[in-house]
Parts: structure tokens; sequence; C-alpha cells
């Protein structure tokens, strides 16, 4: 009865790092990056794109990135979705082909991006917190209508204890890493 407990509260925890993971990925290192784009969405044809659906992006330089858009009547929406998505580059178009060049990071900026990574962190820890504090109670509950013994749930919550710590080192690797990241730039 608690294994079920534990194997969805370690899928939840799980899936809180894995969002995590790719939320920050997008986050601006002043390095060029294809993910920095994910979230840029192309009006076209009546339909709402992301824009790796209507173009092919690659990283030529360091800080560079190029927008291959496949149809020329669509590059107009691609400059104004880029534009309009607040990712802070200006498109700089030849034919069918769009550059964005990724400026440098200032300290201060950087700094700020950094404040902002330990405040997303933070959030994602409460969250497996909370999904541990759930697990918890199901295990109490469980224990209390005498489905397992109190060995059982105190051997349960050791180890939904233990499932936490890992997953709060995992969300503290995934910040240093992304911190170390924008510090080198």
């Amino acid at each position: 009865m608690s294994a079920s407990v534990e194997d969805s509260t370690g899928k939840r925890m799980d899936k809180v790092v894995e969002t995590l993971g790719n939320e920050i990925r997008g986050v601006r290192t002043g390095r060029a990056s294809a993910a920095m784009l994910e979230s840029v969405k192309v009006e076209y044809y009546g339909s709402v794109l992301p824009l790796n659906q209507v173009s092919n992006i690659t990283v030529p330089q360091p800080r560079m990135l190029e927008i291959k858009v496949w149809d020329e009547n669509a590059v107009p929406a691609v400059e104004k979705a880029i534009i309009s998505s607040n990712i802070g580059l200006t498109p700089n178009t030849e034919g069918k082909t769009i550059r964005l060049n990724v400026p440098s990071l200032t300290a201060e900026r950087r700094e700020e991006i950094i404040k902002s990574l330990h405040n997303i962190a933070e959030d994602f820890r409460v969250e497996v917190r909370n999904i541990r504090r759930d697990a918890n109670e199901e295990i109490k509950t469980l224990k209390k209508e005498g489905d397992i013994s109190e060995d059982e749930a105190f051997r349960a919550l050791d180890r939904i204890q233990k499932l936490t710590d890992k997953n709060i080192e995992k969300i503290n690797e995934i910040l240093a890493k992304k911190e170390k990241e924008i510090r080198e730039e």
C-alpha cells in the first residue's frame, strides 16, 4: 500500500525537477541557444505555431542565432513574433534568413538573472516539499485506518524524506549549473 504512495510521490517529484530544467533552459545566458526561442509563437495562416514549426533554428556562432524560415511569406510574421516575445533580441533579415545577435550580459544583468533563478528554484523546492507533505498525510491516513503497520509507516515516511532530499539536491544542481553558465560568460 505505502509502495504505491511512494511511487506516485517519486513520479510527481521527478516531474517537478524535469519542469524546472525545461523552464530555466530558456533563460538567456549571453550565449546563443535555440532554447531561447522556444517561447516564440508565430501566427501563420490563421494558426499560432511554435517558431521551430515554421523554420530551422541554428547557432552558427556563440553569440548568433540563425533562423531559416521555410516560407518566404512567413518572414514578416516571424519577425513580429520575435519582437513581441520580449526576449530582447532584434531580428536582422536577409531574404528567408533571420539573424539574431545575442549581446553579452552586463554584470548587473547577470546578478538580476541569477537572483531570478534562485527565486524560481525556491518555488520548485516548495513544490517538492508540498508533494512530500501530501504523501506523508496519505501514509498517516493509511496507518490510522490500519492498512499499514506503524513500522511500515515509519519506514515509508523515511523513504519519502530521502526522496525529497534527493530531488531538492537535483534542483540545487540544476541551479548551480545554470548559475555557473551565466557567470562564465
